[in-house]
């Protein structure tokens, strides 16, 4: 008897010692979530109130306009002896020198010349009486692979060349 009193006694004390631990997490879960949604109800009106008060830094005024002509069915060759006469130029002096050139591709230099310098004063308000052509280049666009038909039934490649055309203007 005197064994199973001990043995007795000491499960009576781990019971007692697990008792209090589980009452302990159970009171810890049930306060968390009471705590947790004040807070966080405090985060969002803080969160709420920051961006009002936040004023957003001003942009930087644009000093330059691009304007870009995709697929122009002339090869970049051709075009690049065209912009060459008039890189650097006022807007003014180059739409002058296009208009007397005759090649294929002036026509489009002069669109992309004169939509780059409507960017720059409709969008951004420059003064269109200062602008430059600061950049102009032309990049290979697409090519169109075509076969033409030759002698004794065969047949050789033919590609059809595009360009994209980049115009940026500046203020002097």
């Amino acid at each position: 008897m005197a064994t199973e009193k001990k043995a007795t006694s000491k499960k009576a004390v781990v019971k007692e010692a697990a008792a209090p631990v589980e009452e302990v997490k159970a009171t810890e879960v049930v306060e968390t979530p009471k705590a947790k949604k004040p807070a966080v109800k405090k985060a969002k009106a803080v969160a709420k109130e920051e961006p009002k008060k936040v004023e957003k830094p001003k942009k930087p005024t644009p000093t330059e306009a691009q304007a870009i002509s995709k697929n122009v069915r002339v090869t970049p060759r051709k075009v690049r002896l065209v912009i060459d006469l008039v890189r650097g130029k006022d807007v003014k002096v180059a739409l002058g020198i296009l208009a007397n050139v005759n090649r294929a591709a002036s026509e489009p230099v002069i669109k992309t010349i004169k939509s780059a310098a409507a960017n720059a004063t409709n969008n951004f308000g420059m003064d269109a009486d200062r602008l430059f052509i600061s950049e102009i280049y032309a990049c290979d666009g697409l090519r169109m692979k075509r076969f033409l038909p030759r002698a004794k039934g065969s047949a050789s490649g033919l590609v059809k060349r595009s360009s994209h055309i980049t115009v940026v203007v500046k203020m002097k």
